[in-house]
């Protein structure tokens, strides 16, 4: 059963239920209101490595705090594990939060813990998260979409399972009209690279990196899409990073912070 609520109040989270929410990409004060107190609310928070000290510092005296790993290349738990454990402590009465980074919907197996809760007939909700792509436009501080530049948005992640190459659409990713965002996109730059290009995108398409959005140790570097693996492997640490992609993120000049950037002697992005 999956529990539909717009209302705030605390009927919406008895005991023997789960909520997905979302942690938001790193800093406390980007939560969601929802998202805080139904943390404060649980007494067991079943959490990925992404999310911040500073979130989890909110969960109240009474919540047991599990760390379910959840970050690429490092899993901790496998998802079924992740299901069973969550199903396990609504059954035996707990109010029950699986805390995830960015936003539940988006690149986060959702569907896997809602089908699970559902098939043991546990109340499941999602309480919704900025997404790590809303965080790095407010850290570029511009819009990913413009008019008569960019009125498509696309997100995809270009994480593959195991040694399996990364199989994405190149030919309509590599839209002119459209920025895109790549999550978990770090291991996968070259690829990327070389697949937008082969598709017919510019070399010289501007390219953001947004590593530890909203946190600290955030660092943007502004690149270009030819020379993206460099940048990547040159200037990103061990901290999750976004790809932005596209001629919106070259559009405007980035005053007031601190970018390194990455660019051929001689040129400069649009």
């Amino acid at each position: 059963m999956t529990i539909r609520q717009t209302q705030g109040d605390s009927a919406d989270f008895p005991n023997g239920m789960v909520w997905l929410v979302g942690a938001g990409p790193g800093d406390p004060e980007l939560l969601t209101r929802k998202a805080e107190r139904l943390i404060k609310a649980a007494t067991a928070v079943f959490h990925d490595a992404l999310v911040g000290p500073g979130v989890l510092d909110l969960a109240g005296p009474q919540a047991r705090l599990v760390h379910v790993g959840k970050r690429s290349g490092r899993h901790s738990k496998d998802q079924a594990t992740i299901d069973s454990l969550i199903v396990e402590a609504a059954l035996a009465g707990e109010r029950v939060v699986r805390l995830k980074g960015g936003d539940p919907a988006i690149f986060a197996r959702a569907e896997e813990e809602l089908t699970a809760c559902q098939a043991a007939g546990v109340p499941v909700a999602i309480c919704p998260g900025i997404t790590a792509a809303s965080a790095a436009a407010a850290t570029l501080g511009q819009s990913l979409t413009l008019r008569g530049l960019a009125r498509k948005l696309t997100f995809v992640t270009a994480h593959a399972r195991g040694d399996e190459a990364l199989a994405l659409d190149w030919q309509s990713l590599a839209d002119p009209a459209a920025t895109l965002a790549v999550y978990m996109g770090k291991a996968a730059a070259g690829a990327v690279s070389q697949g937008l290009i082969g598709a017919g995108m510019p070399p010289e398409t501007p390219v953001a990196l947004i590593e530890n959005a909203s946190c600290p140790g955030e660092q943007v570097i502004t690149t270009r899409l030819d020379l993206l693996p460099l940048a990547a492997m040159a200037s990103l640490g061990a901290g999750p990073a976004l790809i932005l992609i596209g001629a919106a993120i070259g559009a405007r000049q980035q005053g007031g912070q601190v970018v390194r950037s990455h660019e051929p002697a001689g040129s400069a992005l649009a």
